[in-house]
Order: C-alpha cells, then structure tokens, then sequence
C-alpha cells in the first residue's frame, strides 16, 4: 500500500511537481531536473529524495550520474483517493447552486 501522506506531501512543492512532470517524458539526471529551477544540484538532490521516499520516483546510478524514472502507481493510488470524494463534492456544490439560485436578490 501506498504511503498517501508521502505522496501528497512530496506534490506539495510546484518544484517536485514541475519535475514529476519533467520524468514524464522519460528518464532524466538529477542535473537534468534542476536545471529549469536555477538550484544547486544538492537542492533538486534533496527535491528528488522527497520523491523517491513517497515512491513517485526510482533512481540508479549510471558511472557518476544518477538518473530518475517516474513511478506512476502511487499517482494513480492519490488519483483513486481522491475521485471517492468526487461524488460527495459534486453533490454539495450542486445543493450550494440551487441553493444560491433560490436566494431572493
């Protein structure tokens, strides 16, 4: 099972975020994710340890340079999460909407 805490908290940050985005078109260095961000490397390497603690990320070294794959499953375990409670949202804002409706101007 997926630890949801550790995914939420590593999509917490619009940098983590931006590079999750980045791996989604295919394996990139850990250079290679800070680079847009104008960090250090110790920085995206920090970032990129927050990823790879909540499971979104795998690493493996390759001579000196360590390259990161996304692992989509634990999105996939926030996405299900999150659509259980499509439902209750829909209903409450579509009570809200007929609710504002029905209020005299």
């Amino acid at each position: 099972m997926v630890d949801l805490d550790a995914t939420f908290v590593a999509l917490s940050d619009p940098t983590r975020r931006a590079m999750l985005a980045a791996l989604s078109n295919g394996e990139k260095s850990i250079g290679e994710l800070a680079a847009p961000h104008a960090m250090s490397f110790a920085g995206a390497a920090k970032h990129v340890a927050v990823l790879t603690k909540a499971g979104l990320v795998a690493r493996r070294k390759v001579g000196r340079q360590q390259l990161c794959r996304l692992r989509p499953g634990p999105l996939r375990d926030a996405d299900a999460w999150l659509r259980q409670w499509e439902g209750f949202w829909t209903t409450q804002l579509d009570a809200l909407e007929a609710a504002l409706k029905e209020k005299p101007q």
